[in-house]
């Protein structure tokens, strides 16, 4: 594989990766700090935003990240400061979930991927 292949994303096996783009405003620091201390997570932080990426699986726990803001985060919030995600994304009322995988998100939720 060349240099090119490899930097342009030619590669398409499965990278079990998955990952969010935060506002980075005073929220948005304190929900990727809150995220960034989970294992197998990792931050990469840019002037006005900042990349959350994980491996296989994000939870964002709403009552976790309320605890560490101070005040009431939801679902609505966390779609005010989110803007692009990659990998299967699920909303609950106590949280939101990426998936790297949408089998795994499929099982999670119920779905049967398969035509009956």
């Amino acid at each position: 594989m060349s240099q090119n292949e490899m930097t342009f994303g030619s590669n398409a096996s499965f990278s079990n990766m998955c990952g969010v783009t935060l506002m980075n405003t005073p929220v948005g620091r304190v929900v990727a700090e809150v995220m960034g201390a989970k294992d197998g997570v990792k931050l990469v932080e840019y002037t006005s935003m900042i990349r959350v990426d994980g491996t296989n699986r994000l939870d964002f726990d709403y009552e976790e990240i309320t605890d560490a803001l101070g005040s009431e985060f939801d679902g609505s919030v966390f779609e005010e400061i989110s803007s692009t995600h990659y990998g299967r994304m699920v909303h609950l009322d106590d949280r939101t979930m990426l998936f790297a995988s949408p089998e795994d998100a499929a099982d999670y939720i119920g779905f049967d991927l398969h035509a009956s």
